[in-house]
């Protein structure tokens, strides 16, 4: 599997900067006429961005590259290319409509060169990406803009689509672009007589925009406002929400998943500029762009709320916004029409507990009081109440936690999610004063009838039930029983859920991958250790257990992914998972620091 930085900004992300060759392979952004992610593709000859340095008329390898970042999200490498040693930082400037990659170059040789450096690449295709990623057949084009002096690549399908356009900040930056069958083909080129041990260094700057002069200025603001001050800005930007857990590979592990979290699970539309929510802007997700109730607020709120109140409140807006009318179906596009249909409980209920733990953590009632809040939430109660059983309070779902069908319609920790939306409901609103009792009767009725006998004796929570004596001994990672304590449903010790746990940690239970060196539970979804398995793992105190496997394991490229080899610890599915990373870092700060905004 291929090694990559991912990076971005809330408009722009670039999912594929590759670790070997420090080539940019594609750029996404949103666009809210077309549902979803659209995806800048290179050629198949060139990447679509890659550095090159010439020396005296011959192109030299980039040897021995060696990457960091800066604050935990910046990439930046240093390599050599023959005798000149190379520097390179990519930038995505928080707030600004495009991204920047400087090249630095030092000649370390006695004698002087000639040399010519920059960057050059291929647009190949653009493709759209929503669950099936799909060719977009426009019309590419390139031209050289007089009005900015800068060559603008532009797609329209009848009217334009989008514009990406570079600029320099040497005025002595030579570009060239060529059209082939398979691509746009373009060079940005810095040519200097470098003297012994002389440093040089350029930055080309990229502004996105909905078509030429967008774009073109996006580029020119970035470069009006220099280097130095985009890049100061965005290391305030970032300095501000990370946090040092007192070891270095933990805290890099923390902030780097937090921002892959902040910039890949939420961002803005190039088309109508709004606030939106994904499982990831990465096309490398098998499922991008793509909005689920479950993923966004069970998994990525928690962490963003404690990293920046104000994008936890955007988030809460969008969900009851855009997404209102739909809350509970499987899976949106952005605008909020239905992707794929299929009532999920678990993400009816995902609101109300968002919603819960912003009002607990910030103390901002007012948010309550806002019309689409009211609306949101009594339309949430509406439609719970259409999966009641008709005599016992307990709700049906039809798709579990992983988006599967369930095998039986009651499943345990939906409806201890329904226990504590109803119980927070009942705290936030004088008017739902009266659903603390309804809450009450659904923990009666799940240790009435989700409650089990094993073999030997002893109670253990069911995963699902159907009222009928059919039950099943299972766990999901995306909604685990393991979080019952967590959730306020049980204390710890309760033996019915310790016996629960060690059911499905057993060796005898096919998805635990007990005896592994990475012993954490998956499901027939993804047959491998989950990481939201291991999320769960620390949140209910194993501790000491987790931190052992994260010291050890790759996963993908250090940033979370849905599954990981039982015993090598590699992405083995859904890489780039950004709503995953978001949860790991919650589980991460509350199992080292205690959770600051919720029990």
């Amino acid at each position: 599997m291929e090694k990559y930085l991912p990076t971005g900004n809330e408009q722009i992300s670039l999912p594929k900067l590759n670790e070997e060759s420090a080539c940019l392979e594609d750029i996404t952004f949103l666009h809210m006429a077309c549902k979803g992610l659209i995806e800048i593709r290179g050629g198949d000859v060139l990447p679509l961005m890659q550095p090159f340095v010439n020396i005296d008329g011959k192109d030299m390898p980039l040897e021995n590259i060696r990457w960091q970042r800066i604050n935990f999200w910046i990439p930046c490498f240093s390599c050599s290319a023959g005798p000149i040693s190379v520097e390179g930082i990519i930038l995505s400037p928080q707030g600004e409509r495009g991204f920047a990659f400087k090249l630095k170059l030092h000649n370390q040789d006695q004698t002087s060169h000639c040399v010519c450096f920059g960057l050059r690449g291929c647009w190949g295709s653009t493709w759209h990406c929503v669950n099936e990623n799909k060719k977009i057949l426009g019309t590419p084009s390139c031209h050289e803009s007089l009005w900015n002096d800068s060559l603008i690549f532009e797609l329209s399908c009848g009217t334009p689509l989008f514009a990406f356009a570079p600029m320099s900040n040497d005025a002595e930056c030579h570009s060239e672009f060529h059209m082939e069958e398979d691509g746009i083909y373009y060079q940005l080129s810095h040519s200097h007589k470098f003297e012994a041990n002389q440093c040089r260094d350029a930055v080309i700057y990229w502004g996105l925009g909905y078509e030429e002069v967008a774009a073109a200025t996006s580029a020119k603001e970035m470069l009006r406002q220099g280097w130095q001050y985009e890049l100061n800005r965005t290391i305030q930007w970032l300095t501000q929400r990370s946090i040092d857990l007192n070891d270095a590979k933990l805290t890099a592990l923390y902030n780097t998943n937090l921002f892959f979290c902040i910039f890949f699970s939420i961002g803005v539309t190039l088309d109508t500029e709004e606030f939106v929510m994904v499982t990831s802007r990465s096309p490398r997700y098998y499922v991008s762009a793509a909005y689920w109730d479950r993923d966004s607020l069970l998994w990525s709120f928690p962490a963003i709320l404690q990293a920046d109140t104000a994008l936890a409140k955007k988030m809460l807006l969008y969900v009851f916004g855009r997404q209102r009318r739909n809350i509970g179906v499987h899976s949106r596009f952005i605008d909020g029409t239905v992707l794929e249909p299929g009532f999920e409980l678990d993400e009816l209920m995902a609101p109300v507990l968002a919603l819960e733990r912003y009002v607990t953590a910030t103390g901002d009632s007012n948010l309550l009081k806002r019309p689409e809040i009211l609306l949101g939430v009594e339309e949430i109660l509406e439609k719970l109440a259409e999966k009641r059983h008709s005599s016992i309070s307990l709700y049906e779902t039809f798709l579990q936690p992983t988006d599967d069908e369930r095998v039986y319609p009651y499943l345990t920790y939906d409806n201890v999610l329904v226990w504590r939306g109803l119980c927070a409901l009942s705290e936030l609103y004088p008017q739902y004063a009266h659903l603390a009792n309804e809450a009450n009767n659904v923990k009666k009725a799940i240790y009435t009838h989700c409650v089990k006998t094993n073999a030997d004796g002893k109670n253990y929570f069911a995963w699902s039930v159907d009222l009928n004596g059919q039950s099943d001994v299972y766990d999901e990672p995306p909604g685990s029983l393991q979080l019952l304590p967590h959730l306020g449903f049980c204390p710890s010790d309760d033996p019915i859920y310790t016996t629960t746990v060690q059911m499905i940690r057993s060796p005898l239970y096919p998805y635990s991958f007990a005896g592994c060196p990475i012993a954490e539970i998956g499901c027939p979804h993804a047959p491998h250790p989950w990481l939201l398995s291991i999320a769960n793992s620390l949140i209910c105190g194993r501790v000491e257990h987790c931190l052992d496997i994260l010291q050890r394991i790759q996963m993908d490229n250090l940033i979370a992914c849905e599954s990981v080899d039982e015993y090598s610890g590699e992405c083995t599915t859904g890489e780039a998972f950004a709503t995953c990373a978001g949860f790991l870092c919650y589980a991460l700060r509350l199992a080292l620091e205690g959770d600051q905004n919720h029990a």
